[in-house]
């Protein structure tokens, strides 16, 4: 509860003391934001002089401070259209020599006594414009436009070809090789044409996934049998193949000898002493299966029979199947909680600003040291000496208390993030573990199954389980964010050529991955205790693990075998509906009805990817379900096996088919008589 009134208060200083607008709206030389306030109706930012902008390595470069140039900037309702240079012809107005709505505020050109090449020095106007396109919202020069003009150049810089190859060049590292919004423009564009197709796909995805779900209820053991006997075939023809190369570079004389050592690794190919060893290989994975489909073959029943119960769980439950849905929703939730209060955090201080000489080989500038600090809203040039004095943005404030600990800050919402995911997920799985125990414990179903078994579970996690689900989802967090440390420490140590040092981080980063898998398969086992007696996380961990340590030899067997089921699930729906989206938007499917036909896209790829990666996402989240009601029902019936005789005080909750597997049946109750 501390900690999470902490991550609430880390939050609620974050949006006090923070501004997102540094993120959303670009700034100009006084600071000012461009689109909002006084700025309103001007989004867009304009450097007078683009070739500042890379005087010193490049624009990236800049990007960490802002895109602050030493250069002015200003906001602006649209960016330049064309070529232009201003007209220092004698005598012209000054409305004339420029153009007003791309100067700096402060003068108004048909007031101002300053002369052209005055406000040119102070760059109070542009020295020159070149067409322009919105990039960030900042008006960088298009790279499209083909040929400067002959009579246009800059900077004393040759006319024509050259002029733009210095101008292409300042915003290259920007622009060229990437023109984000070009590519973005034309991905939305692919997302409106085919929106309505995607989504067809999509339920496609769950409709596929729902039956093969319900159809696991009548074909689990057929499915199960096929997928086991389709290993040991292509394991058998692995042996044969295997067998046939040996035996041709064997009447060959082709051995390792003669071709040595080599980092060719395709060469191995070709000699026979590789086949003969992938051949022993492959002979001994083969008798171990058949070894083991042998000696577990009723163990393997056991496991056929608890998934054909899981399907009808499901079939008496079917609100489980949209409870993905909410943990979906509460994650986006975690997510975007961690999202603004990173952002607040990261933007938390007053930016200051220094005075800088653009110039310090001119005259009177070399008394500017930078140290100076200054407020561009109020920054008057004519009181230095120097002609090319600026007052430019230098970094954000990290004074006071706050934002001294703005890293540890950061921190601590890493660890709320993690702690709010795990608990969201935690949360999840205990709802769906009371649901299919109801149903399990139920002695005559369905008539004994509870009314809303989903909602009714999810109620009792809240009210009497919180905690329980909070300290899994802690130690869970823990190791989690020393995982990301050690990541951490990796990053910063891999130009590190001592031996030792690579080989202790990376027995490290196994290790606790491997803690890490253990830890969620405990939690996973403690949750489903914990929703059916109710007891603290740590009884429920240990009864849970105890419980699975008694019969680890079904444990393997069952998770194995669902793995390889749901494998194959999510296979065939993840690749069905891929393959048939290519075949759809590429065209090689012929319909001749034009509504139906697939729209002509710029990045075919795009739904495609986005089918696959959704139809993943679906197909995960019902088999996810399907895999908690395995292992729930999987401990229940353990318990059952543990608990119960099959008298009439102590009869047994499994189904039927699983009694008859383990040649178990429960006592007729007496008969009671009429007097």
């Amino acid at each position: 509860m501390v900690f999470v009134v902490g991550y609430m208060v880390v939050g609620i200083l974050a949006w006090l003391y923070g501004d997102p607008r540094e993120v959303i709206y670009p700034r100009n030389s006084t600071g000012m934001y461009c689109g909002i306030g006084g700025n309103e109706g001007k989004p867009f930012v304009l450097y007078f002089n683009i070739l500042k902008c890379a005087s010193a390595n490049s624009i990236l470069v800049s990007a960490l401070n802002g895109l602050q140039c030493p250069t002015t900037q200003i906001c602006v309702s649209e960016c330049p259209n064309e070529f232009w240079i201003p007209n220092l012809v004698l005598g012209n107005k000054l409305e004339e020599v420029f153009k007003q709505q791309y100067c700096n505020p402060v003068i108004d050109l048909a007031t101002s006594a300053l002369k052209p090449q005055e406000i040119l020095a102070k760059e109070l106007c542009p020295p020159y414009m070149v067409p322009s396109t919105p990039f960030f919202s900042r008006c960088v020069p298009r790279l499209d436009v083909g040929e400067y003009p002959s009579s246009f150049t800059i900077d004393g810089i040759a006319p024509g070809n050259a002029t733009a190859d210095a101008v292409n060049e300042a915003t290259g590292d920007l622009v060229k090789g990437f023109n984000a919004k070009e590519v973005g423009m034309r991905i939305f564009e692919d997302f409106t044409k085919s929106w309505h197709w995607i989504l067809i796909g999509l339920l496609i995805a769950m409709i596929v996934s729902l039956l093969f779900l319900l159809l696991l209820r009548f074909m689990a053991g057929i499915l199960i049998w096929i997928l086991i006997i389709g290993l040991i075939v292509i394991i058998g023809y692995g042996i044969w193949h295997s067998y046939w190369e040996y035996d041709t570079l064997n009447k060959k004389g082709a051995t390792i000898s003669a071709i040595g050592f080599t980092t060719d690794f395709v060469i191995y190919g070709q000699v026979k002493e590789t086949w003969l060893a992938v051949l022993i290989i492959l002979v001994v994975l083969e008798v171990i299966i058949l070894l083991l489909l042998i000696f577990l073959r009723k163990r393997i029943l056991i496991a056929i029979a608890l998934i054909k119960e899981a399907s009808k769980a499901i079939g008496h439950i079917m609100s489980s199947l949209a409870y993905p849905l909410i943990t979906f929703i509460l994650l986006v939730i975690c997510v975007a909680y961690w999202g603004m209060t990173a952002l607040y955090l990261a933007t938390s201080g007053q930016p200051l600003y220094r005075v800088v000489a653009l110039n310090s080989t001119a005259p009177n500038c070399d008394s500017i040291l930078g140290n100076e600090t200054c407020n561009p809203l109020d920054f008057n040039i004519t009181a230095y000496d120097c002609t090319e004095v600026k007052c430019i943005f230098y970094k954000y404030n990290n004074e006071g208390l706050f934002q001294r600990n703005l890293f540890n800050l950061q921190i601590y919402n890493i660890i709320g993030f993690l702690w709010c995911m795990n608990f969201v997920i935690a949360l999840g799985q205990c709802t769906l573990a009371g649901a299919f125990a109801s149903y399990y414990w139920a002695f005559k179903k369905p008539r004994d199954i509870p009314y809303f078994a989903v909602s009714s579970a999810f109620i009792r996690s809240l009210r009497y389980h919180t905690g329980s689900l909070a300290f899994g989802a802690l130690i869970l967090t823990i190791i989690q964010f020393i995982r990301i440390i050690l990541e951490y420490l990796d990053h910063k140590l891999k130009n590190v050529q001592n031996p030792v040092t690579r080989f202790l981080m990376c027995c490290l980063k196994c290790c606790f991955w491997c803690l890490e898998k253990f830890i969620k398969f405990l939690n996973r086992n403690a949750y489903i205790m914990i929703a059916v007696y109710g007891k603290n996380f740590c009884v429920s961990a240990k009864n849970a693990f105890k419980l699975l340590m008694r019969n680890v030899v079904r444990v393997v067997v069952l998770d194995k075998i669902t793995d390889l089921l749901l494998f194959f699930g999510k296979l065939l729906v993840v690749g069905g509906v891929g393959v048939l989206a290519f075949f759809f938007f590429t065209g090689r499917i012929k319909i001749p009805d034009p509504t139906f036909q697939a729209p002509v896209l710029n990045y075919y790829w795009i739904p495609i990817l986005t089918l696959v990666v959704g139809s993943y996402m679906i197909a995960h989240g019902f088999f996810s379900v399907y895999n908690m009601c395995v292992d729930t029902l999987f401990l229940c019936f353990l318990e059952d096996l543990e608990k119960n005789d099959g008298s009439r005080d102590k009869p047994y909750y499994m189904s039927k088919s699983l009694m008859k597997i383990l040649n178990k049946n429960n006592k007729a109750p007496k008969a009671t008589g009429k007097k």
